[in-house]
């Protein structure tokens, strides 16, 4: 951010701050003190504003800088920066960088004192210049920095990994092979744990929490009981840093070798290497990367002299603001405890998100079914249309239910299968009506079956089919018993949950399709194209996907609009293909405005148009309900059902008397989500009042205060909501209370 200067735009193009601009120049050029300073590239030229948001990596460059590591160095940086008038500073990376920008913010006064004596600026240059403020971001694969539950960079380390895991699957199971797959994480095991969690990986190897010393044997025993129960395949994932107790490496050579020798199974060794860093970012990463990028600008506009130099992070759903040098303290702690062999206060350090997946996952693989039933029938079933990742919540769901010792049944084809008896047991891992028309054979059926806990997976269906469950309560007694609805729809539309399975799915579809319709149009002058998302009338994919694939508008409707306003949208692309822009996006929401259609829009633009660009229309249709599920809906689907199961259990419990199962209370009757920081249950009763059901959408929507970012960054001039921007919170070392209970 440019004092005197002004600033770069996100879209690759100068944004004019009224106070100049900063000199593009190809090159370096010598400086007073003899040394060389990196030239700036003129990026208003060099870079065309579409092809920023698909790319990986940075379009500015980065390079690590030995010289910024002595004084010297950072005296030369100080100059560079006054002699541009420049007073603030975003810094992207990981610690190594944060280090080394506090350390420059905290120098800052003695090396401008320093420069005034050498006469490498004036006095009036260091009073102008008198305070450096900075603010970091995450910018790192590995999802090593402590503070934030996710860094820009690790989900789409995370897209590449599981495709390849999906595609080697085939492989192994058409072979029946054990593959070793090493992933990268020296120090941090993230990437590795997250991917056993969506692929279901055997055995997985990390840093933070090495295997006791008999783990070849366990090893060995899980992969001969997974062969044993008619798998096909053992997949086993090892971060590059995986050490024993001792601080021996675990190395991938090494188990394979295990494997051979005690087992004699055909094993391959895969290491994924840096094609984990490449390829183009995932929606979630653009989003993410969007609104740290607008959190930090507004973390400078705030700053003090006072204020302490601060990293953006997100917690949950949330974009916080926490001290630097706190997040740096506890990453380098976490280093420390690994090298003390104080490895459980190494998963505390690494923070409550880190070690709730490392719990479920040592559930779903490490522990077994007790010898002892609990004597309690749990059923679950999917209701509604499809999402990616309903799969990893049901199995989670029947894995976590079969490990308290209940007995898991799988209800096909929802309510009505539930109406028709279409009960199945479920020894290790549809779709339907809702159920007001057929309470009593679903009563019936409870009864027949011994039902005494119902875990629904689905959309707007289940939210309303349960709440017709819980009216029918009054009628039929058989029905008081606990129910639990885990979100699962690409619309992303259910009341009580931030983001529901299946939506990112569809969300990353979107972007992508996005990205190669954009590509096809690269041998034209300029083209403009139309495309329609799903949604029914939530805007959410539109919105989200508008944001991550560089649209230049998204109409939805939550956010009412007339033809003036497409007129005007309209002319603000006619300026825009006026200069280097060559081509534009336009999305709109399937149930947008029932008059202003997508033939309608595409004719207008059409249009308005002629001699400045011509128009394409896309309807994507059901292909967004398509697709293998994202790592995050993989991941999320499975803590969902493991923590959905955790809360029946207790709550059958809880409501047993005398051997028979009586819940009649709102709070028996509870929605799963996603709610700003963490995953709560809410009762549906309390649900039903902030719900828009003629239009089956929540009546408050998180994602509406985003939309202002599209726009801006689709370059319209105007104001952004800034009342609730983060405030400067601290880094607490929380104890995360034990999922044991999962």
């Amino acid at each position: 951010t440019g004092g005197s200067g002004g600033t770069l735009g996100v879209d690759g193009h100068g944004v004019d701050t009224g106070m100049g601009w900063v000199d593009g120049h190809r090159g370096g050029h010598k400086d007073r003190m003899g040394g060389w300073t990196q030239g700036w590239t003129d990026t208003r030229t060099a870079i065309h504003p579409p092809a920023i948001p698909p790319q990986g990596g940075t379009v500015i460059g980065s390079a690590r800088c030995q010289d910024f590591r002595a004084r010297e160095g950072r005296l030369r940086a100080a100059r560079n920066l006054v002699k541009r008038g420049i007073t603030n500073l975003c810094v992207i990376g990981g610690d190594g960088s944060l280090t080394g920008a506090d350390t420059f913010r905290a120098e800052w006064g003695g090396l401008l004192a320093d420069l005034v004596k050498t006469g490498g600026i004036t006095a009036e240059e260091a009073q102008r210049s008198s305070h450096l403020n900075i603010v970091g971001m995450v910018g790192s694969i590995d999802n090593d920095f402590c503070g934030t539950d996710m860094t820009i960079g690790t989900d789409s380390a995370l897209h590449r990994i599981i495709e390849i895991v999906d595609a080697i699957t085939t492989t192994a199971q058409s072979h029946q092979r054990t593959f070793v797959l090493e992933v990268m994480g020296r120090h941090c095991g993230y990437l590795a744990l997250i991917t056993a969690l969506a692929c279901g990986a055997d055995w997985v190897f990390i840093p933070e929490s090495p295997p006791e010393d008999d783990w070849e044997e366990h090893l060995c025993r899980r992969l001969t009981e997974t062969r044993d129960g008619g798998s096909r395949l053992n997949i086993i994932i090892v971060a590059e840093g995986a050490i024993d107790k001792h601080g021996k490496p675990i190395t991938s050579d090494d188990i394979k070798t295990l494997v051979v020798k005690r087992l004699g199974y055909d094993t391959r060794v895969t290491i994924l290497g840096h094609v984990q860093r490449g390829g183009t970012p995932s929606a979630f990463d653009r989003i993410l990367a969007s609104r740290m990028g607008v959190e930090a600008v507004m973390a400078l506009l705030e700053g003090t002299p006072e204020t302490p130099a601060c990293v953006v992070s997100l917690s949950g759903n949330q974009a916080v603001r926490l001290p630097l040098m706190e997040c740096v303290q506890v990453t380098k702690d976490v280093t420390t405890a690994m090298n003390e062999g104080r490895f459980e206060d190494a998963l505390k350090l690494r923070g409550r998100s880190f070690q709730n997946n490392w719990n479920v996952y040592k559930l779903l693989a490490h522990i077994r079914p007790p010898a002892t039933k609990s004597g309690y029938t749990v059923a679950v079933m999917n209701v509604g249309a499809p999402a990616a990742g309903m799969n990893a919540a049901v199995r989670a769901t029947v894995r976590i239910g079969l490990i308290h010792g209940h007995r898991m049944l799988a209800v096909h084809d929802g309510f009505e299968g539930l109406a028709f008896g279409l009960v199945r047991s479920c020894r290790e891992w549809g779709l339907g009506t809702l159920p007001k028309k057929y309470f009593e054979e679903i009563s019936a059926n409870i009864i027949k079956f011994g039902i005494h806990g119902l875990i629904i997976i689905g959309g707007f269906e289940a939210f309303t089919g349960c709440l017709e469950l819980v009216e029918g309560r009054a009628r039929f007694e058989e029905l008081c018993i606990p129910l639990c609805i885990i979100p699962a729809t690409v619309s992303n539309n259910v009341p009580g949950s931030d983001f529901s399975i299946g939506a990112d799915t569809a969300l990353n579809t979107i972007t992508n399709t996005c990205d190669l319709i954009k590509q096809s149009a690269a041998g034209t002058k300029r083209r403009v194209f139309i495309i329609e998302t799903m949604g029914g009338f939530c805007g959410y994919l539109a919105t989200m996907a508008g944001m991550a694939a560089g649209a230049d508008a998204a109409y939805i409707y939550e956010e009412p609009f007339t033809s003036r306003d497409l007129q005007a949208n309209v002319d603000h692309l006619i300026e825009k293909m006026k200069t280097t822009v060559k081509r534009g996006l336009v999305l709109r929401n399937e149930c947008c405005n029932e008059n202003y259609t997508t033939d309608f829009i595409y004719n207008l633009y059409s249009e308005e148009g002629k001699g400045v660009f011509d128009c394409r229309k896309n309807v994507l249709g059901h292909m967004q309900q398509g697709g293998s599920p994202t790592p995050f809906d993989r991941n999320f689907g499975t803590k969902m059902g493991a923590k959905a199961v955790a809360w029946i259990t207790g709550k059958i419990r809880e409501c047993s008397r005398h051997g028979r199962i009586f819940a009649n209370t709102a709070d028996s009757a509870c929605l799963l989500g996603m709610r700003k920081r963490s995953l709560v249950f809410q009762p549906i009763a309390e649900l039903r009042q902030q719900t828009d059901f003629e239009h089956r959408i929540p009546k408050e929507q998180w994602w509406l205060r985003l939309r202002p970012i599209l726009k801006i960054l689709a370059k319209y001039n105007i104001e952004l909501d800034t009342s609730e921007t983060a405030h400067l919170e601290h880094l607490t070392h929380k104890v995360l209370v034990p999922e044991a209970t999962l």
